[in-house]
């Protein structure tokens, strides 16, 4: 007579029966599609670089992280991002550096990022009509 072994047969019934059983509960994913472009004329920027950590509650960067390439239309995508809050960096040569944190809550989100060239730096040694301040042979008046 044969002899058949029921643990594998009431594992199965037990994994059809009774609800969660054997599963791990799932985060859902997202397909996110970004779309880089210039601020200045609307034009798409090639290679720039997309890098996205996830985010905890407390709002700290966590270590695990995905750097994605945008193609020659400025376009990148990464199709499972789970649920949740997620810290977007974009870096292209010549612009200023984007950031900013997304809450991720639908199956497909198109994110557009606007990249703005880099502003002319502040220096002590121009003249700044809009801030005129007394120099120091200059004395100030107290007011009344």
């Amino acid at each position: 007579m044969k002899r058949t072994n029921l643990v594998p047969i009431l594992l199965l019934i037990l994994g059809c029966c009774v609800p969660g059983f054997g599963r791990k509960e799932r985060t859902p994913i997202a397909n996110v599609n970004f779309f880089v472009l210039r601020d200045s004329d609307g034009k798409p920027i090639r290679n720039a670089a997309v890098v996205m950590h996830p985010v905890d509650e407390d709002g700290k960067q966590q270590r695990s992280g995905v750097e994605l390439k945008t193609d020659p239309d400025g376009k990148a995508n990464y199709e499972f991002v789970p649920y949740g809050k997620l810290r977007i960096q974009v870096l292209a040569p010549g612009f200023q550096t984007y950031g900013e944190d997304y809450d991720i809550g639908q199956a497909n989100m198109d994110i557009t990022i606007k990249m703005k060239r880099p502003a002319r730096q502040y220096s002590i040694y121009e003249e700044h009509p809009e801030k005129k301040q007394p120099g120091p042979d200059e004395e100030k008046k107290p007011q009344n």
